[in-house]
């Protein structure tokens, strides 16, 4: 017989499918869900026999781990509550996205702890879990409505290839799988990447949607200077500071990428594409440095969800962007360290752009001296 199969291309309200899956998801059916990868089975880990009966569809080998889905990066604290910089650096820059995480279980708080004994022998078979947030907004919209995580695997028995569509999945499981969310071919059609975190310390496990060299960038250790415009003062402060991280690490400007490092700027009222002011451009000039193809750039979304330290020039920009992105709070604070705000030079003499160089330069001396640059670059050990 055939499952219940819904197509989400035709479908008036896809809420309703939502909320039949969350139901048949709750009633301890396994359910067969679109993601942005590739097509995926789903039981409540909450719910012991969906579990089991969904492992025995895969034909999964016993002690081989089985991967969650969360509904959020921030709940990956729940389930490894010592989650590593690097860890909540890649959770918060990949998620939800196609990119499972697989992370060291050693805490005694961790909600892995409270799951039905043979769910957990599933997920974490050993000392370690495999974490994934999903992009696909109706998967999402049923993690937020459940109580706790999904167990989530392809939509495939182990060894043959993954299914293309929901009709595809209907035919290979048939009526053994109680709901079918249909949308025709996955945006990606591959599978995630695995990427094991320990420490500072990642490896790729399994290639996937997101490659080794986009991995390693996502890695990285990134700061980003704020100010208004965009045109001279975080400008100055960006070349400033690699130039300080370069000699810290010794390594050419043009290697601080190579070694796990980035370093930006942007402006809260920046155009994009403006250059930086003259007086800006010769005062780093004066220091070996180069501003001239500097080009400005606005504060957004992205820049702020990728960045791990955001400095502004003045209290009024940091509290601006906590304001508006209350989610980095922790992230955001005023570059000077005794708390007085960088004046903007623009519109004054150039020897007025020089003091504040040699203001923003003590100031960023400062904070590398705190930095433990050790364990905040991640190392990348190649792939298994």
């Amino acid at each position: 017989m055939s499952p219940i199969l819904i197509d989400l291309r035709t479908a008036e309200d896809q809420r309703d499918a939502v909320h039949r899956a969350v139901q048949a998801l709750v009633e301890g059916h396994v359910v067969a869900f679109p993601t942005e990868t590739v097509y995926g089975l789903a039981a409540s880990a909450l719910c012991e026999p969906a579990v089991v009966r969904l492992l025995e569809l895969k034909g999964r080998d016993a002690g081989k781990a089985i991967a969650l889905a969360i509904k959020s990066p921030d709940a990956a604290l729940d389930y490894v509550p010592q989650l590593s910089e690097l860890g909540r650096r890649l959770a918060r820059r990949c998620w939800p996205g196609p990119v499972t995480l697989v992370l060291n279980n050693d805490h005694p708080d961790s909600v892995l702890n409270q799951l039905p004994p043979r769910v957990r022998q599933a997920v974490v078979p050993g000392a370690t879990v495999g974490l994934r947030v999903p992009a696909h907004p109706v998967l999402l919209s049923v993690l937020r409505l459940l109580p706790g995580p999904l167990v989530l695997t392809s939509a495939n028995r182990s060894g043959e290839p993954e299914a293309e569509t929901g009709q595809d999945v209907a035919h290979l499981f048939g009526d053994q799988v109680g709901l079918v969310l249909d949308e025709g071919r996955c945006k990606l059609g591959q599978p995630s990447s695995v990427v094991r975190v320990d420490g500072n310390r990642l490896e790729m496990l399994r290639n996937g949607a997101v490659n080794a060299a986009n991995l390693k960038r996502l890695a990285s250790f990134a700061v980003l200077l704020v100010c208004t415009g965009n045109t001279c003062r975080s400008p100055m402060a960006e070349v400033l500071l690699k130039q300080q991280l370069a000699d810290r690490l010794r390594v050419p400007l043009d290697g601080l990428e190579d070694r796990g490092v980035m370093v930006m700027s942007a402006g809260i009222a920046a155009m994009a594409g403006g250059r930086s002011a003259s007086e800006a451009v010769q005062a780093m000039a004066d220091r070996g440095l180069d501003l001239s193809s500097h080009e400005s750039q606005p504060l957004t979304d992205r820049l702020v969800r990728f960045a791990d330290l955001i400095l502004t020039m003045t209290r009024g920009h940091r509290e601006a962007i906590r304001a508006q992105w209350p989610e980095a709070t922790d992230r955001v604070h005023l570059l000077s360290r005794d708390h007085a705000d960088i004046s903007d030079p623009i519109g004054g003499p150039p020897e007025l752009y020089v003091q504040c160089a040699d203001q923003i330069e003590a100031q960023l001396r400062g904070w590398l001296q705190q930095l433990d640059l050790d364990n905040l670059l991640g190392t990348f050990i190649g792939q298994a």
